[in-house]
């Protein structure tokens, strides 16, 4: 059998965390995409950005998710 339509993703998934220096950083899990930003207004542009120069307009997914991760430290 011949597939002649090329697989579209519809979704793909970024991991946000804090960067150590500050701001924030993005990172895709299937995808060599990565981004950074000093907020998270602005590390949201920046990944709609990063996606739009990673895809061709016929394969760019149609939904982006943020999986943001925070971690927080108590003292026992």
């Amino acid at each position: 059998m011949i597939i002649t339509q090329k697989h579209k993703e519809t979704e793909i998934l970024f991991l946000v965390e804090e960067a150590e220096e500050g701001g924030y950083i993005a990172r895709s899990f299937h995808h060599s995409i990565y981004t950074q930003a000093d907020t998270l207004d602005e590390l949201r542009e920046m990944v709609l950005d990063a996606v739009a120069c990673h895809f061709d307009d016929d394969d760019t997914p149609n939904l982006i998710r943020l999986h943001i991760v925070k971690d927080e430290v108590i003292a026992v």
